[in-house]
């Protein structure tokens, strides 16, 4: 269960903060060096078919969300250690969710994560956006002056 814990902490997030005790926070949660990563499981033809950059069809999933990206990525230390975010916020952004973990992939005591999105192929194609760029969340006042948490990609 380490990686679990480690990819998705423990904290949940809060949508709106007490601003008379809360800074805004500019930048935090930070992934970095957001790639496209080939797992080896890949390898088996018979369950796995190329489509194209990166994204493969699982021939085994029967439902409308048989498609599936591996990506590697940095996460930057965060000081409340919860690194659910933005992983999370990037899955409702692009209708997506983690098919596989790749446990056996990942190095329980490195910064770097490997894990396989799986959803519908043109949702696929949407979030390799995120790729090659940097992307955080960041602290910002609504017009009833509740602080909000917005997910950044630049």
């Amino acid at each position: 269960m380490g990686i679990f814990n480690k990819l998705l902490g423990g904290k949940k997030k809060n949508n709106s903060l007490n601003t008379n005790h809360q800074e805004l926070r500019q930048e935090y949660n930070v992934m970095t060096n957001i790639s496209l990563y080939t797992s080896p499981k890949y390898e088996n033809k018979k369950i796995y078919e190329f489509v194209e950059n990166g994204i493969y069809l699982d021939m085994n999933d029967e439902d409308d969300t048989v498609y599936r990206m591996c990506i590697s990525y940095k996460l930057e230390d965060t000081a409340d250690n919860n690194n659910q975010y933005p992983l999370e916020d990037i899955l409702d952004k692009y209708s997506l969710y983690v098919s596989d973990f790749l446990e056996s992939e990942n190095d329980l005591n490195s910064v770097v994560f490997k894990l396989e999105l799986g959803g519908e192929l043109d949702d696929i194609k949407k979030a390799q956006e995120i790729l090659g760029k940097k992307v955080y969340n960041q602290d910002v006042l609504d017009n009833e002056g509740e602080i909000r948490v917005t997910l950044v990609i630049k």
